[in-house]
């Protein structure tokens, strides 16, 4: 479609600003994003639509638009929602660019305008989808009743014969085909879920082509506005500093800073077929949909915004040492919203997570906190309503999640329910490892069940002190429960870094110096030795050794460290050793 067509619909609210003489320009498409450098996601001819939140001052507005006009955009729209009038500087920047602007009128939402030129470049591209865009958008419309992205997907099978699914980050099945056979597998889901969080973290440009066993597929994002979530107030901070990292890339590079807020949150859409193969008419026919599946994305998120107030809300109170009476009628709030139709009061889980960027990065918390929403939900559950019982809020870069568990009977009281540490990751270790790798760490703490308000506060710092222990571990993605606060691996991470050398160089060195010069194998031994409890027979049997064999090697162990393992003081001096090491 051509600009001139879009100041012809009323209905946009579109006022034209200047580039009069380049109204003839072709629209091929639409983003909307408040990003500094939104380069890597253009790929030319769009209509970009802007809130403005990007611009600081007017110094700001020059390299922007340098950006789009690099970019090959056909023009630029920003709302007047936030700012008022358009301001000059960006018009001027317009004017010297040739970049025609349009300003959008407060009372028109981004939505309007996209499902508009969508829907239009699809009925000039090809009559074969106009007719799947169109009905989309219809059913998009109509309410929960109209069936959701999975409808859509079925008409993409249906009309072009196109198998699609659309994932979370974490590799999870948001919607897929109810019509066209087997659906993936949880092992597809994320592996492909990996590859497109690796490419977006490298730069590279979508669609990306992956094969998996036999089966090629293109992956799509499906981004929500400017990739972050929606805002909501901050609990205040807690005392305890913060740990996130300021290096070379936190406030030189805010490209690269922007790719890791929004890349671990973006949706994506699995298309099985090389679309290397595809002509530009179908290619921009499937950006088209992502875009209106970023539709029904966004309406998740500002459903989240209740969810995330109430957690907020409760969170702020336990913070301050509010009364347990004040917080217990807050809970008594967010129940049916978060439980709805439970009968009893439910018990609480707190869950901690944070994520930390070598390099620094802005806004962790957000990150962290749409993972942590991600992460909670059961990876066996399908479609957005699963995450619409849990309540996330975040402060500083930390986020914060109050997980509501139905009241157990009573003989099922001090059993493990609700999360559990050990399995929170277990599904998503691999696409989040991807998102992460290189410079980034996400680490979550889980508290114990608690049963009142008057729980709350200690199960929050519970889970702090889980989430330091995980910290601990190596590994991008990590885990701790409250159980491990009753054990040694509490103290561990807490131990001075030069202390914790100092230790285990004088009680191991000498086994290791004495293993690479006779390859006598004394610390495997010791290890053995120590996880059989001392016992010599199980040992030797796990070891496939003879007991005077074993003896021997223990006696050489004993003999290079002047310890005794025959004493509970060494042997916890090894054991402690071998962990620290």
């Amino acid at each position: 479609m051509r600009l001139r067509a879009l100041l012809d619909t009323d209905a946009l609210g579109l006022g034209l600003l200047g580039g009069e003489d380049e109204l003839d320009r072709t629209v091929r498409g639409v983003m909307t994003t408040d990003l500094r450098d939104p380069s890597r996601y253009l790929s030319g001819g769009e209509l970009v639509l802007t809130g403005l939140a990007w611009r600081r001052d007017a110094a700001d507005s020059e390299p922007f638009v340098r950006i789009l006009v690099q970019a090959g955009v056909a023009a630029l729209a920003a709302g007047e929602a936030e700012l008022g009038d358009v301001p000059e500087d960006l018009v001027a920047a317009c004017a010297r660019h040739r970049l025609p602007l349009f300003a959008v009128h407060e009372s028109v939402a981004f939505a309007t305008i996209t499902e508009h030129v969508v829907r239009q470049v699809s009925g000039e591209r090809a009559g074969d989808l106009a007719a799947v865009v169109d009905r989309h958008r219809r059913m998009m419309t109509s309410g929960p009743a109209g069936g959701g992205p999975d409808v859509v997907l079925d008409l993409l099978g249906s009309d072009l014969d196109l198998r699609a699914w659309v994932l979370s980050p974490t590799g999870r099945l948001i919607a897929g085909p109810k019509t066209a056979g087997p659906g993936l597998a949880a092992e597809v889901c994320a592996k492909l879920a990996a590859e497109q969080l690796a490419a977006v973290r490298t730069g590279r440009r979508g669609p990306h082509r992956v094969i998996v066993g036999q089966t090629t597929f293109s992956l799509f994002p499906i981004r929500s506005s400017g990739g972050r979530p929606p805002h909501t107030p901050r609990v205040p901070p807690s005392p305890q500093p913060s740990r996130t990292a300021h290096g070379p890339g936190a406030a030189g590079a805010p490209g690269a800073r922007d790719v890791r807020e929004s890349v671990l949150s973006d949706w994506l859409l699995a298309v099985e077929a090389d679309a290397g193969d595809w002509a530009d008419e179908r290619l921009d026919l499937l950006q088209g949909v992502t875009q209106l599946i970023a539709v029904e994305r966004d309406r998740r998120d500002a459903a989240r915004t209740v969810r995330r107030r109430l957690a907020q809300e409760v969170l702020e109170l336990v913070q301050t040492g509010a009364a347990p009476a004040e917080i217990a009628a807050r809970l008594r709030v967010a129940a049916p919203v978060l439980l709805p139709g439970l009968g009893a009061a439910p018990h609480w889980q707190v869950v901690v997570a944070r994520v930390e960027w070598e390099n620094g990065a802005a806004e962790a918390g957000p990150v962290a906190q749409s993972l942590l929403e991600e992460i909670l939900v059961d990876p066996g559950a399908t479609g957005p309503e699963p995450s619409d019982r849990i309540a996330v809020a975040h402060t500083g870069d930390e986020a914060i999640a109050l997980v509501p568990l139905p009241a157990m009977p009573a003989e099922h009281e001090g059993g493990e329910t609700g999360v559990l540490a050990d399995a929170l990751l277990a599904t998503v270790r691999e696409p989040l490892s991807a998102g992460l790798d290189g410079d980034g760490r996400l680490t979550l703490g889980v508290s114990a069940a608690v049963h009142s308000a008057e729980g709350l506060r200690g199960a929050l710092e519970e889970a702090r002190h889980a989430r330091r222990v995980a910290a601990a571990r190596p590994g991008r993605v990590c885990a701790a429960g409250h159980q491990e606060l009753a054990s040694h691996v509490l103290l561990l991470p807490f131990v001075p870094d030069d202390v914790r050398r100092a230790f285990t160089a004088r009680l191991l060195d000498p086994l290791r110096d004495y293993d690479r010069r006779h390859r006598a194998e004394l610390i495997p031994t010791l290890e053995a030795f120590l996880d059989c409890d001392g016992s010599w027979t199980r040992c030797a049997s796990r070891l496939h050794l003879h007991v005077n064999t074993l003896r021997y090697r223990v006696g050489r162990i004993e003999q290079l460290t002047s310890r005794d393992l025959s004493r509970l003081e060494d042997k916890l001096d090894f054991f402690l050793a071998l962990r620290m090491s």
